[in-house]
């Protein structure tokens, strides 16, 4: 619980920050049976992000990391819709763009596991052939689909709720079973503290690593059809561009360390929620869109110091204060003196 506090703490101020600028931030809505606000928003917007951060976590659990979820974001959403386009069902376009996703992912952790290829250079091919495959798939194109039933999978509602929150909660819980509930978070985290001496104590590394890489690229996939059903199009050039990016930033604010080991994905979603929060706040406050980046850099990098433990230690300890090591210690060095 710990962990959770500092990403719990600056999501609360970056909410109550809001407040200043939209008075009515916090007001949730009932129009035409569909609950609308700002925190709806973020919640329906933040959901492809939280979905790609969860298999991300997974990955850098294992000591890897995975730049091809972007990428990996336009092919789902560019196959699913070129599906659609000519008329094939929803259970076909959603089956072959998830089963390429798999198929992707797979072949990451191949690269990785068994090759021996560094994860940020396997991942690095895919991340850019991935984004000219996406390319191919649409032919250059921004394919527009005409399908309500493909449009509740990111732009629909159920139950007066955006129905991506749904299909968030459902993939963190089963996430959160499978890591928590069952010994397969255990040993994604010994893979990632020693991967040689998992193996050693019989642990499959190269079949979990495999696994993580494909589960990661399975939640880009839901994360793009999110993404396409919700603006009913597909567009291979922009589409989950640099959302690899701000996935590793979500799992780092909340917690998870970049060497590998220990995970949390509770931390992860509080990561997620902090940055759309913060792209949220951006635009309510006012801020010019070509300092955008720029000032969403310095937020992110506050986040991450106020985090640190030992950055707090040095923060907040007295200048010019030394640490007085007793009269013996002093006497000491008169002696040697």
């Amino acid at each position: 619980m710990r962990r959770l506090l500092w990403p719990a703490v600056v999501l609360v101020l970056l909410l109550a920050l809001n407040v200043f600028f939209t008075p009515s931030f916090f007001s949730i809505q009932v129009t035409e049976g569909h609950l609308y606000g700002s925190l709806i928003d973020i919640l329906r917007f933040g959901a492809p992000l939280i979905l790609v951060s969860l298999g991300m976590t997974l990955v850098i659990a294992t000591g890897g990391i995975d730049l091809s979820v972007g990428s990996v974001v336009a092919i789902s959403g560019a196959l699913a819709c070129l599906q659609i386009s000519e008329d094939a069902s929803l259970f076909t376009a959603v089956a072959a763009a998830l089963g390429l996703c798999l198929v992707l992912g797979a072949w990451n952790g191949f690269l990785v596991a068994t090759v021996g290829i560094q994860p940020i250079i396997a991942t690095l091919v895919l991340m850019v052939a991935g984004r000219g495959l996406a390319q191919l798939i649409t032919g250059g194109q921004i394919i527009t689909v005409n399908s309500p039933a493909y449009k509740l999978i990111g732009g629909g509602y159920w139950l007066t709720v955006p129905f991506g929150i749904f299909i968030v909660v459902a993939v963190l819980a089963i996430t959160a079973f499978l890591t928590r509930r069952l010994a397969l978070g255990m040993l994604i985290e010994s893979v990632g503290g020693n991967a040689e001496a998992s193996r050693l104590a019989g642990i499959r590394a190269r079949g979990i690593v495999i696994m993580v890489y494909a589960f990661a690229a399975l939640c880009a996939g839901v994360a793009g059809l999110m993404i396409s059903s919700n603006v009913s199009s597909a567009d291979g050039n922009n589409a989950g561009l640099w959302i690899e990016l701000d996935a590793i930033l979500a799992v780092v604010i909340g917690g998870t360390s970049l060497s590998g080991g220990r995970f949390s994905l509770g931390g992860t979603v509080l990561g997620a929620l902090i940055i759309q929060t913060l792209t949220t706040t951006i635009y309510s406050i006012g801020v010019p869109p070509e300092t955008t980046l720029l000032f969403k850099a310095l937020v992110v990098t506050a986040v991450c110091l106020i985090q640190s433990p030992s950055f707090r230690a040095k923060a907040f300890r007295r200048r010019g204060k030394v640490p007085s090591a007793g009269p013996a210690a002093e006497e000491k060095v008169q002696v040697t003196a």
